[in-house]
């Protein structure tokens, strides 16, 4: 597997800014959001918008398959992120100055051996039954985790034992993703 999806700069400023006023929107009706910038944005991928603020976690939601344009997809999930991450509280309008904002675009899934998983490079999606999981390739990587630690703790994340991945009827699945 070798992800070799490269945006130019000026699309990665493109998403940000769309990022930004996907999310404005939702305070000030008004705001328009931008068109594509090019034909690569309109391709469907996968993605995730991770939001920080003052370096810690303020939401991340994506989607994994993709089914619609990029640019969909990432107004979408800013939105998603912004106001509809279970774990946190929606974003108030005074938090966007200073919010950090990180796109994620995947690759799409591999089934993968427990084997094949390299840390830092690979996302991982672990199903088993009804229960599913997703970690990000920069999770591992921000965390320090070698392969086992990451397969546990995407385990963890799908709400099953860590050591589920070791057993027959769990699925594993390997991605790649651009990040900016």
């Amino acid at each position: 597997m070798n992800f070799r999806f490269t945006l130019t700069q000026a699309e990665k400023d493109s998403l940000h800014e769309l990022v930004r006023l996907s999310i404005r929107s939702r305070f000030e009706p008004d705001v328009r959001l931008p068109t594509a910038v090019s034909e690569k944005l309109e391709q469907p991928f996968g993605a995730f918008v991770t939001l920080k603020k003052h370096g810690h976690l303020r939401g991340c939601i994506g989607h994994v398959v993709g089914d619609k344009p990029l640019r969909e997809t990432i107004a979408e999930m800013a939105r998603a992120a912004a106001f509809n991450d279970p774990r946190f509280p929606p974003l108030a309008v005074d938090e966007l100055a200073g919010l950090d904002v990180e796109i994620s675009i995947l690759s799409p899934l591999t089934p993968c051996a427990p084997g094949d998983v390299e840390p830092g490079r690979h996302g991982l999606l672990i199903r088993r039954g009804i229960h599913s999981g997703l970690l990000l390739p920069q999770v591992a990587r921000e965390y320090g985790w070698d392969r086992n630690t990451f397969l546990a703790q995407t385990c963890r994340k799908a709400g099953l034992h860590p050591t589920a991945w070791q057993e027959q009827g769990t699925d594993i699945f390997c991605f790649e993703a651009e990040v900016f």
